[in-house]
């Protein structure tokens, strides 16, 4: 069996490359309690269940009374990673997810739950391997 066949892998349809995964990165802005811990894993394992991710396991770390909390929930599809300062109201989320799963399903979902009073998005394409010719048989 050819690697290849199973790597999960996708295509663009725009370009017809292949890339391993798309990545979001997004700051948010005017977002409260960024300091609870227990809310903010909840929220993005709904998010990566809503996206169609398999969670592998969470570990989020509260830095104490009135300071933030970083957190990954590990995906068998890659990750969701978030940083916050609750003192500056603010989110650092990276969305990272190979496969079928759709990584603006999952940030919507966190919009609709954090609230952020604005948000800025990038995404980019992990693992970009450039269109090879067809070969006719």
């Amino acid at each position: 069996m050819n690697t290849h066949d199973t790597d999960y892998f996708s295509t663009c349809e725009k370009t017809g490359n292949q890339y391993a995964g798309r990545h979001v990165l997004a700051d948010f802005w005017g977002v409260e309690n960024m300091g609870d811990d227990a809310f903010i894993q909840k929220a993005i394992e709904d998010s990566a269940i809503k996206a169609g991710a398999t969670i592998l396991y969470s570990h989020y770390h509260h830095f104490g009374e009135g300071c933030g909390v970083s957190g990954v929930t590990v995906l068998a599809e890659s990750h969701i990673s978030i940083h916050t300062w609750p003192e500056r109201n603010f989110a650092a989320l990276d969305i990272f997810m190979c496969g079928d799963c759709n990584p603006d399903i999952a940030l919507e979902h966190l919009k609709e739950v954090f609230k952020p009073l604005s948000v800025t998005r990038k995404l980019e394409q992990r693992g970009i391997v450039e269109k090879v010719a067809s070969i006719a048989a």
